[in-house]
């Protein structure tokens, strides 16, 4: 299973790993790009079945162009042939387009197509990010089953790309934890800051204006060691876990956001969501949140406010949210990849041999 150790996708990683361990699998975790911090590693040490490799591998959405696609490639047959795993689980696209021996799965998390368009209200235009969405193609298309975290965002990816199989949608999942916290008095917003989609900069502004304070959460920067840094730097996954036990509020602005997992970790926890109306938290939490215009400063500041001084309300929220986090528990989500995996190996067992992919030539 590759990952990287940026964003959610390690939490998401991480996590699911550790379940499948608990079931019985043996999981080969690969990451790409910058590696995890003291406290990631922490986090998956000790689990029995797991193992970690740490490549210097290129994340594609930092070398649009693909030149450290064929380098990945080599690399990454080569912890195939010695592992022999039964399954490749890929965290991202393009890499789907190797020559692979197992079975691939290819988890769509996000994409920079997509991003763009809903950040800035167009398609790239730089020729560099024309090979980016080629190798996204091409790798949702090599790829023997491909899934995505939301009906919502599977359709999009399904409506940019025209990859030549269906999405399968498995939603993101989360460990319960029982909190027994006393709630306190301040509004929490977790993401990362550089990150336009998660439009933090709006309750910044607003913040002033509010009765409670806007707690803030994420790195300032990729790759950076924020811990020095001005601002509010990237809890541990666990410290901000404890945090959210004691916000009250969980306030997420994002422009974009496949899925949230920041919001289902908030909700587990008890606070009392307010949204952006976006199609993806539509549909994961209509009922269960309150929903606000992306930009609209104003009416963040008024919903946020009425939160504040609205205990019945605000309380309310939170018993809903609870209760709708419930439907997104990490055992389901591991029971359904275990399914779609053992689906595919015993397809690979009983199927004729196939052709090897090849890596596909980035367009000039």
């Amino acid at each position: 299973m590759t990952t990287d150790a940026v964003g959610g996708v390690w939490v998401y990683a991480s996590t699911l790993a550790r379940a499948l361990c608990q079931m019985g699998m043996e999981v080969s975790l690969v990451t790409l790009g910058p590696p995890p911090r003291g406290d990631q590693l922490e986090s998956i040490a000790g689990i029995s079945g797991l193992t970690l490799e740490i490549t210097d591998l290129t994340l594609e959405w930092l070398d649009p162009e693909g030149r450290d696609l064929h380098r990945a490639a080599d690399r990454l047959a080569t912890i195939e042939n010695r592992v022999k795993p039964d399954v490749i689980h890929l965290n991202s696209y393009r890499e789907a387009m190797s020559t692979w021996r197992a079975p691939v799965l290819v988890v769509a998390h996000s994409c920079v197509r997509s991003w763009w368009l809903a950040c800035r209200g167009e398609e790239p235009a730089e020729p560099r990010w024309f090979d980016y969405i080629a190798n996204v193609h091409g790798g949702l298309s090599a790829a023997d089953r491909w899934i995505a975290p939301t009906h919502s965002f599977r359709d999009k990816i399904t409506e940019l790309y025209r990859p030549e199989s269906a999405g399968l949608v498995v939603h993101n999942g989360v460990e319960a934890h029982v909190s027994r916290t006393r709630k306190q008095p301040f509004i929490l917003a977790a993401g990362r800051q550089w990150d336009e989609a998660k439009n933090l900069s709006i309750l910044t502004d607003i913040a002033p204006r509010l009765a409670w304070p806007v707690r803030t959460n994420g790195p300032l920067g990729i790759g950076r060691d924020d811990r020095h840094a001005e601002g509010s730097p990237e809890l541990p996954h666990t410290a901000l876990l404890e945090t959210m036990r004691c916000a009250s509020v969980l306030a997420s602005p994002a422009v974009y956001e496949p899925f949230g997992l920041t919001v289902l970790e908030a909700a587990t926890a008890g606070c009392a969501l307010v949204l952006s109306d976006i199609p993806t938290f539509r549909e994961l939490w209509d009922g269960a949140a309150l929903f606000v215009e992306p930009r609209d400063r104003d009416e963040w500041q008024a919903v946020l406010a009425c939160l504040t001084h609205n205990d019945a309300l605000r309380h309310d929220l939170q018993k809903r949210a609870t209760l709708r986090a419930r439907r997104y528990r990490l055992k389901a989500t591991a029971d359904a990849y275990a399914g779609l995996y053992r689906e595919l190996a015993g397809s690979a067992r009983t199927a004729a041999p196939r052709p090897h992919r090849q890596l596909a030539e980035v367009q000039p």
